[in-house]
Parts: structure tokens; sequence; C-alpha cells
């Protein structure tokens, strides 16, 4: 992941001016000079209009003068520049404040800690407003927190402030150094921990909120944040070994509960899950986060009517609630009512809508409309969701390229040759374990997984992060240059074992006892190289896509997270096309290794595709894997329900109904992609 940042990349040498004139109004702000604050800043802003910082100072400086309607325009233009831009609802709760509208207030400061909890004034005027409505233990809350920002070393104020603006490598800076001479500081750890999280670097996280844990048991946070990256690991026993330490300290606690019932989810242990989760709904009647998750649960686990019984029982409960009605849209089968259709849309018109319940809405909208048959509406809420994401998101899609053509320039026939062993053969681990089924998302893995993991022989797991950790570990820098995956030329036959065993050991978990097992994690393409010289005998099928039908269908879907390359049809397109060429050097210099399925195929000729990929894997054939609709197992991609029916052909066309809207996908794949796929 590319390090995050609000404002929009400058040039060095202009860094130090842009600090220096913003310093300058800062200063006429601190002197209570406001009106040449405003001035010196709308000149700032006539060279950078959307600056994220100038653009708050502006709005502080209008509300300073009085001029509540200049400010409230400027507010939302920062909150269309940087949605979870903490201090903009502070600013807008100061507005509403002055105005004498306290419970807009309330929620403007209570969003402002949601998405930065070192603001210290709106914990203070959330427990001022809380008190005068008397929701006295709400507001000792809020001076709780009070306090707890007043006992933190002012370092690590401005580490979490910076972190939670984005500004990621400032925060690390501060936080390594405070570090250096506090070494044990578990919440200097914690906050190192989370930027290791939003870095990508999860090891590194996991390892600080271990020792966090070891230094103090009982510091419910750290170890509720250890918990979740464990879950990000998928070690989900681990995971659930720490719930449960709280779990049993407080059984009666439902949060405790709900972090139980998510980790035996994430187990496989749906049962369970779904009677904590009922446990919490008798603690917590009508908690919409609740209903959500239990939906999930029920989703995955095959159970779709109740499933849908808690997503309306969701959003009943909290109008607002966007995950909820997206959960019925990622159902793939669900038609909304159309009073839900009608309250989708009043609530998609409310401009107090939080920036994740406005997304997932428009997508639940979008399906709703497609579903309609009202494919221009329904384009117009897929674009505006993909907009809403993309805001948030920093995927750059000139970077990507060039990390895709590095693996190209590095990964050469010599490399692989210069790994063989004197009998020929490549180094690595020579388990013959594992299955990787890649390429990009919605292009059909899920089905073939399916069809595959239904054979006696195949354990289906999930999608593993286990390859992109190992890349994430041969990363690393030298000053501006990243290392990998030059470096793969700089390993032994040792260390390739040794990473090819760790994978074998640590994806473990995640089987039963069948001799082979599958690992769907389709953006694995991009490390094939390294998966061929770790795991020399594993097999690999590239799970191909008409580009229109791949690419429109991943613009289409909500991901949980990641895949933020498919937030706009250019930055798709130019993602599948480089897939391809990427996947050409691969068959160049790795011959006859990588199966390639094309899905059209699958659903034209099940039976022969499904022959020719057991010869492939060198299993024998079995009924089961034609049958495999009737495969009882969990399913967490988004085609879980799709994978429980026979196949059918309704699919292959759909992207042709939104073709009027799609020039700009056609212009980024290219010529010479289409050209293989004609339309």
């Amino acid at each position: 992941m590319d390090n995050a940042s609000l404002d929009p990349p400058i040039k060095p040498d202009g860094i130090a001016d842009i600090e220096k004139r913003l310093a300058a109004i800062q200063k006429k702000m601190y002197d209570g000079d406001f009106a040449s604050a405003e001035q010196m800043t709308a000149g700032f802003l006539g060279e950078m209009p959307d600056h994220v910082d100038g653009t708050y100072m502006l709005a502080v400086s209008q509300r300073q003068q009085k001029k509540y309607e200049a400010a409230q325009q400027t507010l939302n233009h920062l909150r269309a520049l940087a949605p979870e831009f903490g201090r903009a609802f502070q600013e807008q709760a100061h507005l509403y404040r002055e105005l004498g509208q306290a419970n807009n207030a309330l929620s403007a400061y209570q969003m402002a800690t949601q998405f930065n909890p070192a603001l210290d004034a709106s914990w203070r005027y959330q427990a001022q407003i809380l008190e005068a409505q008397s929701r006295i233990e709400e507001a000792s809350r809020a001076r709780a927190q009070m306090d707890y920002l007043a006992k933190l070393p002012r370092e690590l104020v401005a580490v979490l402030n910076y972190t939670h603006e984005g500004k990621l490598l400032k925060a690390e800076n501060i936080c390594r150094h405070f570090m250096q001479k506090n070494k044990r500081h578990v919440d200097g750890m914690r906050m190192l921990a989370d930027l290791g999280r939003r870095l990508g670097v999860l090891s590194d996280a996991s390892f600080l909120l271990e020792m966090a844990v070891e230094f103090e048991p009982d510091h419910i946070q750290a170890r509720l944040e250890y918990i979740e990256v464990l879950r990000k690991q998928q070690k989900f026993d681990a995971a659930l070994e720490q719930a449960s330490y709280l779990y049993t300290k407080y059984p009666d606690n439902p949060l405790y509960q709900s972090h139980m019932a998510i980790n035996h989810m994430q187990s496989g242990n749906f049962e369970k899950a779904i009677g904590l989760f009922d446990e919490v709904l008798k603690k917590v009647p009508g908690d919409p986060a609740t209903l959500t998750s239990k939906g999930h649960a029920l989703k995955t686990y095959g159970k779709q009517d109740a499933a849908i019984k808690n997503y309306r029982a969701a959003f009943a409960s909290k109008p607002d609630h966007g995950d909820a009605y997206y959960g019925l849209a990622n159902l793939k089968t669900y038609k909304f009512l159309e009073s839900e259709l009608e309250a989708m849309l009043a609530q998609e018109a409310t401009p107090h809508l939080s920036h994740h319940n406005r997304a997932n809405i428009c997508f639940a909208l979008a399906s709703a409309f497609e579903n309609n048959k009202e494919y221009g509406r329904s384009f117009e809420y897929y674009e505006k969701g993909n907009a809403l994401k993309c805001q948030l998101a920093s995927y750059k899609s000139d970077q990507m390229t060039a990390d895709l053509h590095a693996q190209a320039k590095f990964c050469t026939r010599e490399l692989f040759d210069k790994h063989k062993t004197a009998d020929g053969h490549f180094a690595g681990c020579q388990a013959p374990d594992p299955i990787f089924i890649l390429g990009l998302p919605r292009a059909g893995s899920t089905l073939l997984e399916q069809i595959i993991a239904s054979h006696s022989q195949v354990d289906g797991t999930q999608e593993l992060p286990n390859i992109l950790a190992t890349s994430r570990k041969l990363r690393g820098r030298q000053g501006a240059k990243q290392l990998y995956p030059e470096n793969l030329h700089d390993l032994d036959g040792e260390q390739l074992e040794n990473f090819g065993q760790a994978y074998i050991d640590d994806t473990r978990y995640h089987r039963a006892d069948a001799p082979f097992f599958i690992d769907k994690m389709p953006n694995n393409f991009r490390h094939i190289a390294l998966i061929k010289l770790i795991l020399p005998n594993a097999k690999i099928i590239d799970a191909r896509r008409h580009p229109m039908a791949c690419c429109f269908s991943g613009f289409k879907q909500l991901f949980a997270e990641g895949q933020e390359f498919t937030y706009g049809l250019e930055q798709v397109g130019t993602y599948y096309k480089d897939y391809v060429d990427l996947m050409d050097h691969w068959d160049e210099v790795l011959p006859g290794q990588i199966l390639r399925v094309q899905y059209e195929d699958v659903v034209d000729d099940t039976p022969t595709q499904v022959s020719r990929i057991l010869d492939y894997l060198e299993l024998p054939f079995e009924q089961a894997c034609l049958d495999f609709h009737e495969t009882k197992r969990s399913v967490k991609t988004a085609s879980s329900e799709q994978v429980r029916q026979p196949i059918y052909k309704s699919g292959l066309e759909q992207w042709r109904n939104f073709e009027p809207w799609l020039d700009p996908l056609k212009e980024a794949l290219g010529p010479e992609i289409m050209a293989r796929y004609p339309i």
C-alpha cells in the first residue's frame, strides 16, 4: 500500500515554502487577526484550491469572523476533499454550536472523534452538551477520553493526530523517536503498531502488540487491537485465544461476546458465532452492527433467508446503516422491495449521511436499479459509489504499472535458471500441496475453487494473505529504491526453502486432512516468480474472463478492503491490461506451468473444462466436481450465493446493458486487449 496523505503530491523544493506560508497564516490566527488570515488563505488557495489544511484554515477564519454562510460553503468543500478529516467535523460542530444547534453539534463532534480521537476540544464539548441533556453516562465516557489525552505524552498526542490525518510518515518518525527513549511504553507500541497496520506491515504490528499485552495483560485496547491484527493475518486460532482471554474474564460484556462471535465466524464455527451474536442482541436489542454481522455469518453459512431477515432488522433499527443495505445487495440474488428502494433514496439525499454509509447505499441503489433494468440510473450510482471510495483510496495506477513492469524486468529466465539445482529442478520447498487460483477478482475464481474443492483430495480455504506478506518482507528499501523483486536474485536455496516451508506451516490452520489445498488470493498473479521459487511444485491456475465483463463486474463490486484499482473504469482497465501483459511474461519464462481457464469456456462446456483442470492437477475425475453446487462449505467471497447454484449463462453478457457508459474502460484496455476478445 502506498503511504496515504491528505494533501496532493508536492515537489520537495516546494514543501518548505508551503509550510512557511501555512505557518504565517496560523500565526495570524493565533494572534486573533482572522481577517488577515482569511485574506492570506484565500491567496494561498488561489494557487492550491484543493489543499486540505489551507481550506480548513479558511473555514476557521470565516467562522471566527461570524461569516457563517461562507464558512459552511468552505466546510462543504473541505468535506468533499477529505471525507474523513476529523478537524473538518470538529469545525462543523463549532459552527453548529455557535448557531445554537446543539444536537447537530453533538453529532458532528462525535464524528470528529470517530475520525480523529486526538481532538480534545471535540471530547470536551461533547461532554458539555451531553451533561446539559442529562446524559451523564455518555458524558462521563467523553470526559474519560479527555483525561486519557491529558495524561498521554505530547509526542504521542501528535502521533495520534498525524496518523488520523493520514500523515503517516510524520507520525512514524515522531513515534519511533519516542519509542527509542520509552521502549516499554504500551500506548507508544500501540500507535506504532497501528502505523504498521496502515502501511501493510502486519508482522511488525503483530509483534508490537504481542509485546504490549505481555507488558500490560489488562490493557484492554491493546488486546483488542492485537485481535484485529491477528484476524487480518488470518491467524484465527491466535485471535480466538486472545478474544477468549477477554470473554473469560468478562463473560457478560457484549463487546467481548461480539469479538468471540466474529472470531468463531472467521474460524468457520458459524453455529457458535450465531449463538454469541444472539447473546449480544439480548443485551443490546436491535444493535445494527450485530444484526449485520449475524447476517454475514448466516449468508456465509448458506442460510440466505435468515441472513435477509437480519439485514432488514439492522436498517429497520438504524435507517442509515449502509452496511445492511449493501449486505442485501451483495447476496447477488436479492430484489429490493419498492419501500426499501425509496428508503435508500431518502437516506442518500440526506446531507449529513456519513461517507461510509453513503458509499454502501450508493452501491446498493445501483444494484437495485440494475435489477429493475434501469441501467442509466444504476450506472449513475455505481459511478457515484466508486467516486466516494476513490476519495479515500491511496491507490496510484502509475505506481502499480511500474511494480508489475518490475516483475517482468527482473523475473527473467535467468532468474529461474540461477535457482535450479544440479538435477534441473528448482530449489525451494518441494511440497506439492498448494493450488493457487489467481487473476483478477470477479473472473470466476470462486467458481473454480468450488469445483476443485469438491474433490475429495482438495481442501478449499480462502484468499490467503501469506504470499503477499512474504513479498512485503522482501520489499525493503535502499533510499528511494524498492529492493523487491530484484533481490530474488540474491536469495540462496536454503532461504527459498525456508520461505516455502513457512508458507506450508502458516497455512496449515486453514486446511483439513486433504493432501492438497487451494489458495485463491487473486493478487498473487503479481508474485508468480516468488511462488515458483519457494514452492516449485505448486500448481497455478489463471482464472481469466472477458475484459469488459471482468472489469465492469469489479467496478460494480464494493470490496470490504483492498482491490482499490476497481474504483474507476480507467483504473480497472489499465490494471487488467497490465495483468495480461504480466501473465504473457510468465507464460514465456515458465512455459507450460500455468493453466489458463477461461470463465466463458467453463460456463459453455463445464465437463470438458473440469476434466482439463483435473488432468492438470493430476487428480482422478470425481462426479462431485461437476455437482459442485451441492458441496456444503462456507464461501466468504462476493460469489458465495452464485456458486451454490448450477452453472448459468445469464451473467456472461450483463456488461452490455451498460455499454453506452463504458467507453473509458474500452479506451483503457486498448485495442490489443480488445482484439483478443472481440465485442
